[in-house]
């Protein structure tokens, strides 16, 4: 293939490689007192980044290791709009704490650009130089405040965790290569299909148990609850959405490409994990009092409901798309109401600080219920939309046992959403709260009017867009 037609089709990885050196030249030469300049060129590189995605074209490159097709150029543009809220939500937090850092924002476009190369992967070895270049970047933000002793230990406990997972990755790859002779998803399908050997599935079985690590996939969702309740505010609400966007869309081509005659098998694997992940994230939530930690348990459940759309096949992938664009902007806005809420300077943690937020902050009582309403899955809200889709899409394959588990965890889940609502409606005010910034009284009404009503024309615009996306993944 022609050099510039390859870089053609890399055009936003190349945006944001370039733009993010030249960025931290930039940073490093004005230091801290630069974070403003350096947060507002990373959002446009992110900007920029996103429209090369969207208007791109279609293909693959180098020798077939990236590819971009219209999975890869969704789920690019849903990343990297995410992190240019993430760049403004963890602008305000910092300066609030006074601990802003220029290396915050080109840490969230290194982050993105791995993520990138994720979706695009079409081999091995660009699944793990993606997968590792957004790793790296996020042990370091896991870490961001190295002042804070629960920060650090987010960011150890992640990386100790995360060096397990990508050992686990890379001897399933060399197995894979082992015993298929080839890096390339395609090669390995022709030779999965020809010449099948216990070698080659124990290989798969390590590939899917390290990606089920970056999901957050029971059971290797231990360092979820811990990490999240350490990390900086804003850095969580980045790995609770675009980074489980990028390696679930990467679980689904690794599988569906390279595995794609295999089905029969490593669905009854995804479909374990599914089920084990709705029984962690339902009963594990109803123990939490930490808000963090109750999204944590959140996160692990609907990784579940993701996994169940992965388990469909091809039929799911559409279902996929929606329900993470869907589940994204919920799991941004509910860490932006977390960020908003404080009392006498002390931002809230324990849910029971909510205890009559509505007698004391109507518009964040307000928005609060909208989201949680939808993250439980109450129709009309964008939450029920996300898991009808996936429900849908399971029922189809005839996986409707799995899909009645999922509706079970749903239901079991929503007691622990209900009861914020109870405290906030009902309970006695435990004090008045602080005037919320305001970056993130903005952001959490937009998270809120985009779950109800707006997912409604989103819905009759954008689902067309996933579906069409969606033709043609995997073969």
């Amino acid at each position: 293939m022609d050099f510039n037609l390859a870089l053609n089709l890399a055009l936003p990885e190349a945006i944001l490689a370039v733009s993010s050196l030249l960025i931290l030249v930039f940073g490093a030469s004005r230091g801290d007192k630069g974070t403003i300049s350096v947060s507002a060129l990373c959002g446009v590189a992110l900007i920029a980044a996103a429209f090369a995605a969207a208007f791109g074209h279609q293909g693959s490159a180098f020798n077939e290791s990236f590819i971009v097709d219209g999975v890869a150029q969704y789920a690019k543009v849903a990343i990297y709009i995410a992190a240019v809220f993430i760049i403004v939500l963890g602008q305000g937090y910092f300066d609030r704490l006074g601990a802003a850092r220029f290396e915050f924002p080109i840490l969230i476009v290194l982050a993105a650009l791995g993520m990138s190369m994720m979706v695009s992967a079409g081999d091995l070895i660009a699944l793990y130089v993606g997968l590792e270049l957004q790793s790296l970047a996020l042990y370091v933000l896991a870490a961001f405040r190295r002042d804070h002793a629960k920060s650090s230990e987010a960011g150890l406990k992640y990386f100790v965790l995360g060096a397990l997972s990508s050992g686990l990755l890379l001897y399933g790859a060399s197995l894979v290569y082992g015993f298929a002779g080839s890096m390339n998803f395609h090669d390995i399908a022709r030779s999965a299909t020809t010449n099948l050997n216990v070698g080659l599935i124990f290989g798969l079985v390590f590939l899917i148990c390290g990606l089920a690590f970056k999901v957050s996939a029971a059971p290797f969702h231990m360092w979820t609850p811990d990490v999240y309740e350490g990390a900086p505010t804003p850095v969580v609400a980045f790995f609770a959405g675009a980074p489980k966007f990028a390696a679930m869309a990467l679980f689904a081509r690794v599988l569906q490409t390279g595995f794609e005659a295999q089905a029969d098998q490593w669905r009854q694997v995804v479909l374990v994990l599914a089920v084990l992940s709705f029984v962690v994230g339902a009963l594990g939530g109803l123990m939490q009092k930490d808000f963090k930690r109750l999204l944590a348990y959140s996160s692990i459940a609907n990784m579940g409901y993701a996994l169940l759309a992965v388990a469909a096949g091809a039929v799911g992938v559409p279902a996929l798309l929606i329900f993470f664009v869907l589940y994204m902007v919920d799991t941004l806005g509910l860490f932006t109401v977390q960020m908003a809420l404080s009392r006498k300077g002390e931002p809230f943690t324990r849910i029971d600080s909510l205890a009559g937020l509505a007698k004391t902050n109507m518009p964040m009582t307000i928005v609060l219920t909208i989201l949680c309403l939808s993250v439980l899955g109450m129709p009309p809200f964008s939450g029920f939309w996300g898991k009808y889709f996936v429900f849908g899409a399971a029922i189809s394959a005839h996986l409707w046992w799995y899909a009645a588990a999922g509706l079970v965890a749903s239901v079991v889940a929503a007691f622990y959403y209900l009861r914020i609502l109870k405290l906030m409606w009902f309970d006695a005010p435990a004090g008045e709260m602080d005037k919320p910034p305001l970056e993130t009284r903005w952001i959490a009404y937009a998270a809120a009017a985009f779950s109800f009503p707006v997912v409604i024309v989103f819905l009759i615009y954008v689902y067309p867009i996933a579906q069409s996306a969606a033709q043609g993944f995997g073969s």
